[in-house]
C-alpha cells in the first residue's frame, strides 16, 4: 500500500477535515475537492466517514460523494467505519480502504466514541473479518497519542500497546495522531522509537495536528527516525470535533513544500494542491491556514 516514492502522502482533508468546519458542503463541491486532489497527484484520499450523522452531520452525504467521484487510475479512496454497519456502507460505495478509530485515552474514547478502548477492539473484529474475507485494506487510527484534552499525559506504553494490537489483528498500517497539536520534535522521537520496538516502522503513519505550530518539525524528526507516510488536509483544514482548541491538520502544501526542497519526491504537484487550497477554502468561506498557501495564492 506504499506508492513509489520517497514519501507517501495520506490526504484527510475531505474527511478528517472537513468533519471540524462549521458549513456543511455539498456533494458535488466534495466531489470535485477529491477530483482536484486525485489530479494533483495524491496516491491515498480519505474520502468520506460511514459513522452516524448525528454525531457527525458533515459527513452525512459520504456514499453520495464516493459515487459522485472521478476515480483516477493508481489513487486509493479510503473511508472511516466504526463498525460492521459502517464496513458495508463504505464497500458499497467502493471505498478502497476502510479506516478503524481507536485511541490511548480512555477518557477520550469515552467522549469520542461513547465506549471504552475495549469495547472499541471488539467492535472492529467483525470488521476486520469481513475485509479480510473480501480483501479490503484496512488502516488503523490511533487517537491522542501525544496528549488528551481529558486526561492529560497519554502513557507512550498505552499508545504502543494499542498500535501493536491494531497491528496484530490486521490493519496493514497504524496512523498516531497528535489530536490536540501538543507534541514537539522530541516527544515525537520518543514515541517513534517505542513504538517502533514493537511494530515495523514502515507500518507506522503520523498524523499531526498544528495547534502549537510544530506539525513540520515533528514529521521532519519522524522522518529521520525512518517514517515514510505522513497525513496531511490540504489547506490545513480540520482540528477534533471532540477536542477543545485543536488546530487543523498539517497543511498538505507545507509538507509537499517542504519535501520538496529536502529532494524527497511524493508526486504531487505542488501548485496544483495551493490552488484546490484556496478553492476549497473560499467554499468554507475562509483563508487556507498555510503558509505555503499564503506565500503562492494563485495570481499574485
Amino acid at each position: 500500500m506504499k506508492s513509489p516514492h520517497d514519501i507517501t502522502i495520506f490526504e484527510v482533508g475531505p474527511r478528517d477535515g472537513l468533519q471540524n468546519e462549521t458549513l456543511e458542503l455539498s456533494v458535488e463541491i466534495k466531489a470535485e475537492l477529491i477530483d482536484r486532489l486525485s489530479k494533483a497527484g495524491l496516491p491515498f484520499i480519505e474520502a468520506g466517514s460511514f459513522v452516524s450523522a448525528k454525531y457527525i452531520p458533515q459527513m452525512a452525504n459520504s456514499e453520495d460523494v464516493l459515487t459522485t467521484i472521478g476515480r483516477e487510475k493508481n489513487v486509493f479512496y479510503a473511508a472511516l467505519t466504526p463498525n460492521l454497519k459502517g464496513f458495508e456502507r463504505a464497500i458499497a460505495a467502493k471505498s478502497d480502504i476502510v479506516a478503524v478509530f481507536t485511541t490511548a485515552s480512555e477518557a477520550f474514547a469515552q467522549k469520542n466514541i461513547n465506549c471504552s478502548i475495549e469495547e472499541s477492539f471488539a467492535r472492529f473484529v467483525p470488521v476486520l473479518d469481513r475485509a479480510r474475507e473480501l480483501g479490503i485494506p484496512v488502516r488503523g487510527y490511533v487517537s491522542c497519542v501525544m496528549g488528551c484534552p481529558y486526561q492529560g499525559n497519554v502513557p507512550v506504553k498505552e499508545v504502543a500497546d494499542v498500535s501493536e494490537r491494531l497491528l496484530n489483528m490486521g490493519c496493514y498500517e497504524v496512523s498516531l495522531g497528535d489530536t490536540t497539536g501538543v507534541g514537539n520534535p522530541k516527544l515525537t522521537e520518543t514515541l517513534i522509537k517505542t513504538i517502533a520496538e514493537r511494530i515495523p516502522a514502515e507500518k507506522i503513519a503520523v498524523h499531526f495536528h498544528d495547534t502549537y505550530g510544530q506539525s513540520l518539525a515533528n514529521i521532519l524528526r519522524a522522518i529521520d527516525l525512518g517514517i515514510t507516510t505522513i497525513d496531511s488536509a490540504v489547506g490545513g483544514l480540520g482540528g477534533c470535533p471532540y477536542a477543545d482548541g485543536a488546530s487543523g491538520n498539517v497543511a498538505t502544501e507545507d509538507v509537499v513544500y517542504m519535501l520538496d526542497g529536502m529532494a524527497l519526491s511524493t508526486g504531487i504537484d505542488l501548485k496544483q494542491t495551493v490552488e484546490t487550497a484556496w478553492w476549497i477554502s473560499e467554499k468554507l468561506n475562509k483563508q487556507p491556514a498555510s503558509k505555503v498557501a499564503q506565500a503562492m495564492r494563485p495570481g499574485q
